[in-house]
């Protein structure tokens, strides 16, 4: 029995020896994959590509623990073992990738989640262009349209984006005069929308260029969205969990509401909805308890002449507006209104934190191309707008700013720090009309 002992006793003193490389694997190693972009493009990349990536971060946390080894004179660490450990965790790592990325392959290619696509190019580049992408790419977009840049103008193509609400372009036109081209990728770059181009000479303000290999092609993409990352895939846990927690913890105030609504509004239905304008622009129908009058859409023109606008531009706020019921303004007050959205966020229709959706009317009215870009992003229950006093602020422009700001600064620390900061803003009724 002491022999036994002893060997456990040994046994537990080399695991515990063994400790210091935990404590430098477990932060280290998400930190090199992302930093060698193994977490991005997930579904277009190939598996050849994501090995080699996954290999060159377990070289750097292999010269890494080494060094540390050598240099900390950690005699107690037995190589093969580490060497195995490496070489264990590596693996899980390419297999959960793999099936994560077979997983999202799959998703996309179901018809509602296809990325609206459309060529830019001649009959014969766009043709020749199908025949070389890679089949599993090819069925994560739907392509739209194929437009010739040679014919068409980019007043045209600027219509495509709204019509079709576009996600990316490809310009495949070899022979396209270079100024027409700019024009186009500026059209792209100021609403939002990827443009994919075989060119390394275009600069950009705001959008990111990088490359990416299409169809055995080089591709310059100009993005002025966040990169798919662990970021992104964690925005999306957060907003589906987040969403289903709050619904839990606030539903007295959704019992509270709906009688209340209902009491005080009879005769028309509790819940309120209306067409908003989603991700690049594709519409969706936005839910919220109903604040207004039964006929308060139809009275919008009048209320417009009668009381005017509070807001310069096409968005419309008044603090008096008339078709609000006094039940309605408080619920308004206190963002218990909003509590609905969360059934979107559920839906994949909207995020916790993003841009606020607009009715698509205010959206068709809107005059300047670059504040179509706020719509290349989901919108959200929760913004830079609704934490720096809401309806206080009343220059479209800079709200649009705003939204244009957490875009291109966006992380999922400004998230959670959003939503910390709404949280007060919420209690205290800051700003809300």
């Amino acid at each position: 029995m002491e022999a036994v002992g002893g060997d456990f006793g040994a046994g537990w003193r080399w695991l515990g020896g063994m400790m210091w490389v935990i404590y430098i694997m477990v932060p280290l190693t998400p930190l090199l994959l992302d930093r060698f972009h193994y977490y991005d493009r997930l579904v277009s990349k190939g598996g050849g590509q994501r090995l080699n990536e996954l290999l060159r971060a377990f070289v750097v946390v292999g010269l890494v623990l080494g060094m540390t080894g050598i240099f900390g004179q950690l005699g107690e660490t037995r190589r093969l073992i580490l060497g195995s450990g490496l070489l264990l965790s590596a693996g899980v790592l390419w297999l959960r990738g793999f099936l994560t990325t077979r997983y999202l392959k799959a998703r996309v290619s179901q018809e509602g989640s296809r990325d609206a696509v459309a060529l830019a190019g001649s009959e014969e580049e766009v043709e020749e262009f199908l025949g070389t992408v890679d089949p599993d790419v090819l069925s994560t977009w739907r392509v739209t349209e194929r437009f010739d840049l040679e014919s068409g103008s980019v007043t045209e193509l600027n219509e495509l984006i709204k019509r079709e609400s576009l996600q990316r372009v490809i310009f495949l036109s070899g022979h396209t005069a270079f100024d027409r081209v700019v024009r186009a990728v500026e059209t792209c770059e100021l609403q939002g929308v990827e443009a994919m181009v075989g060119a390394s000479f275009i600069r950009t303000q705001v959008a990111r260029p990088s490359f990416e290999e299409v169809g055995g092609r080089p591709m310059l993409v100009f993005r002025s969205t966040p990169d798919l990352s662990w970021q992104v895939l964690a925005k999306k846990f957060l907003d589906f969990f987040g969403a289903l927690g709050l619904i839990v913890l606030t539903f007295p105030l959704w019992i509270y509401a709906y009688v209340g609504v209902r009491r005080r509004s009879p005769g028309a239905p509790v819940l309120f909805k209306q067409e908003r304008a989603g991700l690049y622009g594709k519409p969706f129908s936005i839910y919220k308890f109903r604040t207004m009058v039964p006929d308060a859409e139809k009275m919008l023109d009048r209320v417009k002449e009668e009381h005017g606008n509070e807001v310069d531009g096409p968005a419309f706020k008044l603090t008096e507006d008339p078709r609000i019921f006094p039940f309605g303004q408080f619920l308004r007050k206190y963002s218990i209104d909003e509590l609905p959205q969360l059934l979107n966020v559920l839906r994949g229709e909207m995020s916790l934190v993003g841009p606020r959706p607009l009715p698509v009317h205010e959206i068709e009215a809107i005059a300047k191309s670059e504040h179509r870009r706020r719509l290349s992003v989901k919108p959200g229950i929760t913004c830079v707008w609704q934490i720096s006093g809401r309806s206080e602020i009343t220059d479209f422009d800079e709200w649009v700013k705003m939204d244009v700001g957490y875009i291109d600064r966006w992380s999922i620390w400004e998230d959670v720090k959003i939503l910390f900061q709404t949280v007060p803003a919420v209690l205290f009724g800051k700003g809300a009309k």
